[in-house]
């Protein structure tokens, strides 16, 4: 008793709450803006935490974290624009609905989705960090390679009409992404000579060329249509559609939980394995990717069930799970805090309090999420003749905000040129980014794996984590395939 005496009086402080509701404000209005992320508000928050208590500046960071999490599916359902990396699955099905004049709808499930995701997430990191981690400390490089490939089955079920056209888009992203330099052997590829590749083609104008820009320029060649009042239009979310959606939001969830507490993976790969896992699932898959409150549900499920994840292998052994956990282990050490076991046995009351302050952030984002729709919805309103050139100045200070280079803004132009040519010959686009992403993680594994077995292949079925990889890619790509040919076999009859 006299230890939760503690941990109240540590948690019960104004600057606390104060702290949660600015970092979910602040998170939410960021990660709303295509090309600024979650992760560059955390990093630029940090130096604003050091004067602040500990358990104040690190749940300040963590309320940024959270909000930004939600914040970039708002512009990937409004204007086909992923706010962050995060977000480009959500816009699969939740862009389709606003041109269907249910934005609100979109907006109201991607809070929802986000929100009991966070709550499970923050759950799972309260219950079984210890457990998670120890887990999570086997995965080795030959674990990570199954576990990409195993992600790369998800191609099939984001293909579109043409499972070939999904392959040949996915393997366009990988050659893109293996664009820069070798980090073995430390040669150029694909560079040309350029310096600006050498480190790689940046995500973020890529992000935003491959999504937003199209739809500028197909506006632009093409006859204006009708406008739609797309936030009026129709009722909000009913609690039918919510309960339809509740255990794709629970499957989600715990697809995000357990790739979160992975160190390396990312919400993005998280997002994509539950909306595959949502489609495989749903009587209605045929609507997948044309207007599917459960794709949006699953998307948004998916990646924020990462949020609380991620700091369970930073809690309970001081490994980050992705960059903006790496900045707020930062914050730990500057205010004289070690994550790991030492953690749990010097200062319990700060992480009993961290962990009040966690769940309370969940809450928090339900009401800043309520509050900010009601304004942000109002943007599919605005007449695409004044929408559109506000986007593309966005989309142009996005992209140079992340090197403050003008060879990203014309990065981002050219592959929104790709994504045109794309949507105008039938290839989908999120095979494409789907490739790039996984590729070197793929490509990275494989190596080392093969560096530690000295070209033993063997190394590959070493241990249970690995055959069980091994057996989910057989089975999803056995099961992805089969229902690819009967989905064309009904379409030929």
């Amino acid at each position: 008793m006299e230890g939760m005496q503690e941990v109240l009086a540590l948690f019960l402080s104004v600057d606390n709450f104060v702290a949660i509701g600015v970092g979910v404000l602040i998170g939410v209005v960021v990660g709303a803006i295509p090309g600024l992320t979650a992760t560059m508000a955390v990093a630029l928050a940090l130096p604003f935490t050091f004067s602040l208590e500990p358990i104040t500046a690190i749940l300040l960071l963590v309320g940024i974290y959270k909000g930004g999490m939600y914040g970039g599916s708002i512009t990937a359902i409004l204007i086909h624009t992923p706010g962050s990396p995060a977000s480009a699955c959500t816009l699969l099905d939740g862009y389709p609905l606003t041109q269907q004049g249910k934005a609100g709808k979109a907006l109201q499930m991607a809070l929802y989705a986000s929100c009991i995701a966070d709550l499970l997430s923050n759950l799972a990191l309260i219950l079984f960090a210890s457990y998670l981690a120890k887990i999570a400390l086997n995965f080795g490089p030959p674990e990570f390679f199954w576990l990409i490939c195993f992600s790369l089955t998800i191609i099939i079920s984001v293909a579109g009409d043409s499972a070939i056209k999904g392959l040949v888009a996915a393997s366009l992203g990988v050659i893109v992404s293996c664009i820069g330099m070798d980090m073995v052997y430390g040669s150029q590829r694909l560079t040309f000579d350029n310096f600006n590749l050498m480190d790689r083609v940046a995500f973020i104008p890529l992000l935003i060329g491959l999504f937003a820009v199209p739809e500028v320029i197909d506006f632009y060649l093409k006859k204006a249509a009708p406008h739609v009042r797309a936030s009026n239009t129709g009722k909000g979310l009913t609690g039918g559609e919510l309960k339809r959606s509740l255990k794709t939001i629970v499957r989600g969830s715990l697809i995000g939980v357990i790739i979160g507490a992975i160190p390396g993976t990312g919400a993005t790969a998280a997002s994509f394995i539950s909306y595959s896992d949502a489609k495989r699932r749903s009587p209605n898959r045929a609507n997948f990717g044309k207007g599917e409150l459960d794709g949006v549900a699953a998307a948004e499920s998916g990646n924020n069930g990462v949020a609380g994840a991620t700091l369970i292998p930073l809690l309970s052994l001081g490994i980050p799970g992705d960059v903006i956990t790496a900045i707020i282990l930062g914050a730990f050490m500057i205010h004289g805090l070690t994550p790991g076991p030492v953690l749990f046995q010097e200062n319990l009351t700060l992480v009993y309090a961290l962990f009040c302050g966690i769940m309370l952030s969940s809450a928090v984002l339900l009401v800043v999420g309520r509050g900010v729709i009601r304004y942000f919805s109002l943007v599919a309103d605005i007449p695409k003749e004044i929408l559109l050139p506000i986007v593309l100045m966005f989309c142009v200070y996005g992209s140079f905000a992340v090197n403050n280079s003008l060879f990203d803004v014309g990065l981002m132009l050219l592959f929104g040129v790709v994504g045109y040519l794309f949507n105008r010959t039938g290839f989908a686009t999120a095979p494409f980014l789907l490739g790039f992403i996984l590729g070197p993680m793929f490509e990275d594994n494989l190596r080392r794996t093969l560096l530690i077995g000295h070209g033993d292949p063997m190394i590959f079925f070493r241990g249970p984590i690995t055959w069980l990889f091994i057996v989910l890619t057989v089975l999803s790509l056995f099961f992805a395939l089969r229902r690819y040919w009967l989905d064309r076999r009904q379409a030929a009859a």
